[in-house]
């Protein structure tokens, strides 16, 4: 799964404040993800985190190759 910085991530599960879309700030081998809500940051492991991605929201579409 092809998850970047500034992707939008909206989850299967909803964050304790009632929101359901997250920010990735940095990904690797485990993702750091901030609610768009409450600002509230996270650690996730990668496999736990593409197991309850539902949508990836992206801003920009274009890709310069």
């Amino acid at each position: 799964m092809d998850v970047r910085p500034g992707d939008i991530l909206q989850m299967k599960k909803n964050h304790p404040c009632g929101n359901n879309r997250f920010l990735v700030l940095r990904s690797g081998m485990d993702f750091k993800i901030r609610c768009t809500k409450c600002g509230h940051e996270i650690m996730v492991p990668r496999l736990k985190c593409e197991k309850n991605i539902k949508k990836i929201i992206r801003e920009n579409t274009t890709d310069d190759l």
